[in-house]
Formats: C-alpha cells, structure tokens, sequence
C-alpha cells in the first residue's frame, strides 16, 4: 500500500484518487489560512511554480482541528488563498487530521512516519514518484528549508 492507493474529496466533495498523481513527487499538506503557519503559503506556490514542470504537485488538505485557524468553507479557503497568496496547487476538501475522524489518508501519514499526531497546520509529507513516504516535516520548517529534499527526490 502506498498514497496512491487513496482517496480523498475534491473541494465539491467528489471523490479523487490520488493515483491521478502517480509518477510525480507530492508534498501533502494540511493547512490553514489564519495561523501563524499561513505564510508558508507564499514558499510553498514559489516551490510549487518552480518544480512542477519537473513532476511536483503540492496537495493542499486544509484543517479546521488547530484553533479553528480554517474557519471558512472550501469557497472561502480558496478566495483566501488566491487571493492573499496566488496559490495555484491542488486543494481538497477540508478534512480532520487527528483523532477518531481523521482522514484515512492522513492516518496512513501518520502510521508511516512512527504515529506521532499531527502537531499543528502546515505539517509536511514528501512522498517520492512510487507514492511512499521520503520525509514529514514539522510546521516550523519553512518551504525554503525543505527545497534541496524536494529537488534530491525529483
């Protein structure tokens, strides 16, 4: 099993495979458009803009589970982000991360990288072109701070 094998929600709420991605090094993450985190979306478009004709997409799970810090509905998240910080990756439904209710996806993250929680918003998974985990990265690790992994795994 690998991330490929899953699937999640479009923002309609139409379910998507991820293996719609399969060949290509994805960064997963879950984020939110008021924490203190949200700048990391500047870094994450400009890598984003910067890779993607080599194979690199960014899949963008917003969360609602850390402080409410995504309190808008999908329609919302998206005006946010297109806005303020012109971002252009995929973006799925809003989901929950942890606990009971989390996403099958991200339990399999978590699983896979020694099951510590998710911790807070901006949590980051590089996942190679066969769909397995390279690499998580906390929150306070900046798109600039992981671009030399990205590259080494494209």
């Amino acid at each position: 099993m690998n991330v490929f094998d899953f699937k999640v929600l479009s923002q309609k709420g139409e379910e998507v495979s991820l293996s719609e991605h399969q060949g290509k090094v994805l960064l997963i993450v879950n984020t939110a458009t008021h924490c203190g985190f949200t700048p990391q979306y500047k870094g994450l478009e400009e890598m984003y803009q910067k890779y993607k004709d080599r194979g690199f997409e960014i899949l963008d799970f917003p969360c609602n589970q850390f402080a409410f810090q995504a309190m808008e509905s999908d329609e919302g998240i998206n005006k946010v982000c297109s806005r303020k910080f012109g971002t252009t990756f995929p973006r799925y439904k809003k989901i929950k991360v942890n606990g009971k209710d989390a996403d099958p996806l991200y339990k399999y993250l978590v699983e896979q990288t020694g099951g510590e929680k998710i911790g807070w918003n901006f949590t980051k998974f590089l996942i190679d072109r066969e769909g397995n985990i390279v690499e998580r990265f906390s929150s306070k690790v900046t798109p600039a701070e992981i671009e030399a992994k990205v590259e080494s795994v494209l």
